[in-house]
């Protein structure tokens, strides 16, 4: 399988948002929480008060994992800025589509920063037309795929 099919799957099966559970690490003390994601310019957006402690684990360690229903993404997270200031506004105007209850409570504190997934990683359960399990293991940087069936 090549990297281009590969990742037509994983965008499939994430669409063009989730709630997708984040973990990060700083200090050897691990978290998880929900965060609300876009998925747009082969990248994972959520954003998130500027005074939260995931935001302070962001800037002391930025390797992520996201994980979504057979989707993981290991990837580096980066601080964008304000959502206000994102050139073109592409992740205010997909909020207010997709999560407008979210949009409509949170999306003008000042305190709002955007945070960009670059996916180094993916690792993607699923089944064939035949429901057969497999996995894809795609990196991102080697821009290869690894596929493993199991015919159990």
């Amino acid at each position: 399988m090549k990297f281009n099919e590969a990742k037509k799957i994983m965008d499939e099966k994430l669409g063009e948002w989730k709630i997708m559970a984040l973990a990060s690490c700083a200090d050897n003390y691990p978290m998880v929480r929900n965060v609300s994601c876009l998925f747009y310019n082969d990248r994972i957006y959520f954003k998130t008060d500027k005074n939260f402690r995931k935001t302070q684990q962001l800037y002391a360690n930025p390797r992520v994992a996201m994980c979504w229903n057979g989707v993981q993404v290991e990837g580096v997270a980066t601080v964008k800025g304000l959502v206000v200031d994102e050139e073109g506004r592409t992740f205010e105007t997909l909020y207010k589509k997709y999560l407008w209850q979210s949009y409509n409570a949170y999306s003008h504190v000042d305190t709002e920063i955007l945070i960009e997934v670059e996916p180094k990683f993916v690792e993607v359960w699923d089944e064939d037309e035949n429901r057969k399990a497999f996995q894809l293991f795609i990196d991102f940087d080697a821009q290869s795929v690894e596929r493993r069936q199991y015919d159990e």
